[in-house]
């Protein structure tokens, strides 16, 4: 299998890119010997690339993240390239280059003055990739013209809503690289080859996630129901569940290399009706999104990308609350494919965000792992990664950008286990802190927006009293006190930073907000741009209403607005510029940030999956 197996099965990627260091990252079918060569216009810089830098998954699959550390020239034309066994990267991946580059490109800048943003990529949504119209941007422009770098905030890839094509595919491709047989928790099956072969296995996964008992609620002691599913997503028919079944689906949402050696039929027999009608409307999507892999393949080679989770990247509804937590820790299957989503977070996602936090020590335990798989090491493992506390990080542009963790490090309710969690606890916070003294301007990264849209929280709000949190994804920055609290008084303190620029996505649909403190000449700058998502968007006709409503009950001089927790904050809503009075935008598209010297916008932007420029104006 090996000898027909492409040598690159995705990438190149660029990461983490300083004037000090450019990670690059890449898997291949084979141990990858050779030298990185990057050059400018006045030096050259060779890097030899060593086993240390990757990590094998499997009989035919390795992940690298080459880490390239040397005093590099910002604001100056940058090329690429890996001299492999095989011969150069460029000439194995030749659709990876931009027209007329014999070399892969890239541009470091110090000054985080123009940024691409954006969340929620779900490969099977009927709408356009914006990372194609992105990426058909990037190639027209000059290299001093693009942007400063991409920031994926969260659902880069969708574990709990796969579409069984996708899933089809997935499992045509693990046999493929002879990725490891992990032991699943499970009485039905012990391996997860054994779970590809179960008759639950394509569209009846909900049939095999474990279940738990829940009665510490009015509306569930009154249900018929005695169960309910610890994975609260709606569409969670084709969960992923295995290691390699995660690490397959990066490979084939971030490259088409892999699809060339995919076969996806109109139709499997055997499968039910509604799922016949399925299948074919999910392909249709699939196809279009395989086409224009080539796009998203080419941005990732010539622009510096970071990223972080959200709930999607593991599964919906992750840590929402703590009775969540305690049913999954509860589980030993819900607690392994927890893990496993971070397995491969790490390997696909998290490695490249800031390669120090990771030292020899912590990429032992996963080269063990795979080295001679054990079942005991691969669950101290996951306990070493629910329990890491270093997702975060900041990237040192100017401004400064910080990226909040607001998944793992939670503030827990202690009145009630199934009240929404805060996002992020004391100690946390407390870290964020630390990150703003000193500056005079801040990007602060957050997935789920810090100010949302006040009338869907306040609905949020009253499902939590009704003890339904998990079925309308309560979870924004007001609705823990503790949490809401402590961020608005970072925020607003005299002593921190005087532009605030919030970068967040989630919701699935686009907005920007001015935000200022009530009765002070010496406020801060706030503006919270949401852009989401890059392939995903909200029900229309629900979003129509939730923006009248918001309008009408929740404009900035509102009497409602004193019973918020925000209520000593202005917050006025900018106009889009479209032909309605509509503030939320609901298109799949990729934000446009643009900032002044002192950090303050002077373009806020989405540009459409279709191609359109959509501006949120000033008041």
């Amino acid at each position: 299998m090996s000898n027909s197996l492409p040598f690159i099965l995705a990438g190149p990627m660029v990461r983490k890119t300083t004037a000090h260091e450019i990670n690059l990252w890449l898997s291949t079918s084979k141990p990858l010997h050779g030298r990185t060569k990057i050059s400018t216009n006045n030096d050259e810089y060779e890097f030899e690339v060593t086993q240390e830098q990757g990590i094998q998954l499997g009989q035919y699959a390795w992940v690298y993240l080459l880490r390239c550390q040397a005093d590099f020239p910002i604001n100056q034309r940058i090329e690429y390239d890996i001299d492999t066994q095989d011969g150069l990267l460029s000439q194995l991946v030749p659709d990876a280059l931009y027209e007329n580059e014999s070399s892969f490109t890239l541009f470091i800048k110090d000054k985080a003055d123009y940024v691409l943003h954006g969340s929620c990529r779900n490969p099977h949504y009927a709408s356009k990739d914006s990372l194609v119209i992105a990426n058909q941007q990037l190639k027209t422009q000059a290299l001093e013209e693009r942007a400063a770098l991409l920031m994926m905030s969260g659902d880069q890839i969708y574990a709990d809503d796969v579409a069984g094509p996708m899933l089809h595919a997935i499992q045509q491709i693990i046999p493929q690289l002879g990725l490891f047989e992990e032991t699943l928790a499970h009485s039905e099956f012990s391996k997860d080859a054994e779970l590809y072969a179960h008759p639950y296995n394509l569209y009846r996964r909900d049939k095999i996630l474990p279940h738990y008992v829940e009665r510490k609620n009015f509306l569930s002691r009154c249900s018929l129901y005695q169960t309910r599913p610890i994975f609260s997503s709606t569409k969670h028919e084709n969960h992923l569940m295995s290691i390699a079944e995660f690490f397959v689906m990066y490979l084939l949402v971030w490259s088409p290399t892999l699809w060339k050696r995919i076969t996806l039929p109109n139709s499997l027999p055997n499968l039910e009706p509604k799922w016949q009608k399925m299948w074919q409307e999910e392909k249709q999507q699939i196809d279009l999104f395989v086409a224009g892999l080539n796009d998203a393949q080419q941005l990732f080679a010539h622009m510096p990308t970071y990223m972080v989770f959200d709930d999607h990247d593991i599964t919906d509804d992750w840590n929402l609350t703590i009775g969540w937590e305690n049913a999954v820790n509860g589980d030993p299957l819900a607690s392994q494919v927890i893990g496993n989503g971070l397995i491969s977070y790490f390997l696909c996602q998290g490695w490249g965000n800031n390669p120090e936090q990771f030292d020899e020590a912590f990429l032992t335990s996963f080269r063990a792992l795979f080295a001679n798989y054990d079942n005991a090491q691969h669950h101290k493992l996951i306990w070493q990664l629910t329990r890491f506390e270093q997702w975060h990080y900041s990237i040192h542009t100017t401004p400064k950008m910080v990226v909040l963790d607001t998944r793992t490090r939670r503030w827990r309710s202690e009145s009630n286990t199934n009240k929404p969690s805060g996002l992020m606890d004391w100690e946390a916070l407390l870290d964020l802190q630390h990150e703003l003294i000193n500056q005079e301007s801040i990007i602060i990264v957050s997935a789920t927006p810090i100010f949302g849209v006040k009338f869907i929280e306040a609905l949020q709000k009253t499902m939590t009293i009704l003890g339904k949190p998990l079925m309308v994804d309560a979870e924004n920055w007001m609705t823990h006190p503790g949490s809401a609290n402590t961020l608005l008084s970072i925020l607003t303190h005299p002593k921190t930073p005087q532009n605030f620029v919030i970068l967040s996505g989630d919701v699935h649909y686009s907005f920007a907000y001015d935000i200022k403190l009530r009765h002070s000449k010496s406020s801060p700058d706030i503006y919270q741009i949401t852009c989401s998502g890059f392939k995903n968007e909200f029900p229309n006709k629900l979003l129509r209403v939730c923006d009248f409503m918001d309008r009408v009950l929740y404009s900035p001089h509102s009497p409602l607005n004193w019973f918020t927790k925000r209520k000593n904050l202005l917050v006025t809503k900018r106009d889009p510029s479209v032909n309605n009075q509509d503030k939320l935008i609901n298109q799949s598209s990729i934000g446009e940030l643009r900032l002044d010297e002192k950090g303050k916008p002077t373009q806020i932007s989405i540009l459409t999956a279709e191609g359109k420029s959509i501006s949120f104006l000033p008041k």
